[in-house]
């Protein structure tokens, strides 16, 4: 029963948080991209304050969910479990080591005007977002797989029995 709780508490956690982030990788960055620099500057700045709470639970939960997934698994779930858990770190890493300090670049700029290299700066924070993209949604794939290797094994006992 607990490993069916937290299998679908890392299922969900993960999907979330791999559509939240697909979400902004495939719509958000490239509405930025096509909007004046001060719109995209006041947009970005309100929508990473929003996002912001919303965004680390579900990088917390993802993590914390995988990792007792994996302590709960035996087999190549384990493994699985706990290499989800760890690209989920990665989102968090690339998030908190990558996009949070342009993000307060990008407050300030908001404010006042944004640099003459502006835009290669916003070129790092789209590559950052597309490698915490990325690291999200193998760890949602990997989850799925558990899920499905799962489901598959347990209707092959219940046909044998």
């Amino acid at each position: 029963m607990l490993v069916r709780i937290v299998t679908g508490l890392a299922l969900l956690s993960a999907g979330l948080l791999a559509g939240a982030f697909g979400y902004g990788a495939a719509n958000v960055q490239p509405t930025f991209n096509a909007v004046p620099v001060d719109v995209r500057l006041t947009f970005h700045t309100a929508l990473m304050h929003l996002n912001s709470p919303i965004v680390q639970t579900a990088m917390a939960v993802t993590v914390l969910s995988s990792l007792a997934l994996a302590v709960l698994s035996r087999g190549a779930s384990r493994y699985l479990a706990g290499a989800a858990g760890l690209l989920a770190v990665a989102s968090f890493l690339i998030t908190r080591f990558g996009n949070v300090p342009i993000n307060g670049q990008m407050k300030i700029w908001a404010v006042t005007s944004p640099p003459p290299d502006f835009r290669s700066i916003l070129d790092r924070w789209e590559m950052f977002n597309v490698m915490r993209t990325v690291t999200a949604l193998v760890a949602f794939i990997l989850i799925i797989t558990i899920v499905v290797g799962v489901t598959k094994s347990s209707s092959k006992r219940d046909a044998l029995s």
